[in-house]
């Protein structure tokens, strides 16, 4: 089985939050912890324009975060793909923050890493993740690399066509 990762559409994100909202129904997650939340927005300025990007753990192919982790606390799940953690070994050294590009490992009260894990249990009953099941707008996605690629090379010829 060919590995998936997500990707966001930042032309469509709109900045709803659904995908955290989505994320903090699912995973439990206090919304008055901004601390700990596994997927949040960003608003970014493009030439005076405002867009938005919902950023959490990408789940890399290669992911750093796996790599830098010295207890091996973070690792790729065998059957589906997802980054995912074992708070039991963590020893809250911050080496896989500093390792990810996008500081997508989260620290609890205790000081042991957290993180989006993809909604594995979801995905291992053949779901979506959550925060992809509710994207009004479907700028995010979850998908194999080559249909992900597909999409922005008919996402271009649309636009080159002005369709």
């Amino acid at each position: 089985m060919e590995d998936k990762i997500f990707d966001i559409d930042l032309d469509r994100c709109v900045g709803c939050y659904s995908c955290a909202v989505a994320c903090m129904d699912q995973n439990d997650i206090d919304p008055e912890d901004k601390g700990s939340l596994w997927r949040d927005v960003a608003s970014l300025s493009d030439k005076g324009k405002i867009r938005y990007a919902a950023l959490a753990c990408m789940h890399c192919n290669d992911a750093p975060c796996v790599i830098s982790c010295p207890r091996g606390a973070i690792s790729k799940d065998k059957e589906n793909g997802l980054t995912v953690s074992d708070k039991s070994k963590c020893i809250g050294c911050h080496a896989c923050v500093m390792a990810c590009p996008f500081g997508s490992p989260k620290f609890d009260s205790d000081g042991k890493m957290e993180k989006c894990e993809g909604c594995s249990a979801r995905v291992e009953n053949g779901l979506i993740p959550a925060c992809v099941r509710v994207c009004p707008t479907r700028a995010l996605k979850y998908d194999t690399v080559k249909k992900i690629e597909e999409g922005k090379k008919l996402k271009t010829l649309k636009k080159a066509l002005n369709l």
